[in-house]
């Protein structure tokens, strides 16, 4: 669903919480695994690694590390109300986790062979968030 189906009456944006102690200490450079240790609920933490991984060529960790940021996300989505479809809106900070985790996982997949399941994260990515697939690259 597109910005322009809610504004024709879907469904609003999900905004999550926001989760400044993950965010506070991946930025004063503790180690990312520390970080998803201590808030293992955090999308962000497992985007970090994701990312991290898939740069040093780990990319079935990778996809490991995206797959848990992204179901992690999902649960805290739930939480805020989302009920399956409608924007996740990038500009609001404490949903890039999330975003940056969907992507990573679609990134992992079309690099070990799950094109249909790549195909789908690039799809949810743009349905969730047109300026998340501009800002990720992902287009």
């Amino acid at each position: 669903m597109s910005l322009s189906d809610y504004l024709l009456g879907g469904p609003p944006p999900t905004r999550l919480p926001d989760d400044a102690a993950t965010r506070e200490a991946l930025a004063a450079g503790v180690d990312p695994g520390n970080v998803a240790a201590g808030h293992p609920g955090s999308p962000l933490a497992w985007a970090t690694l994701a990312d991290a991984a898939f740069a040093a060529g780990r990319v079935v960790e990778s996809y490991a590390y995206a797959r848990t940021g992204y179901h992690r996300g999902l649960d805290q989505l739930r939480r805020a109300g989302w009920k399956g479809q409608g924007p996740v809106p990038w500009e609001h900070e404490p949903n890039r986790g999330w975003l940056r985790s969907l992507h990573a996982l679609g990134r992992a997949a079309g690099e070990i062979g799950e094109s249909d399941e790549a195909q789908r994260c690039r799809q949810f990515l743009r349905d969730s968030s047109p300026l998340a697939v501009e800002e990720l690259g992902a287009g």
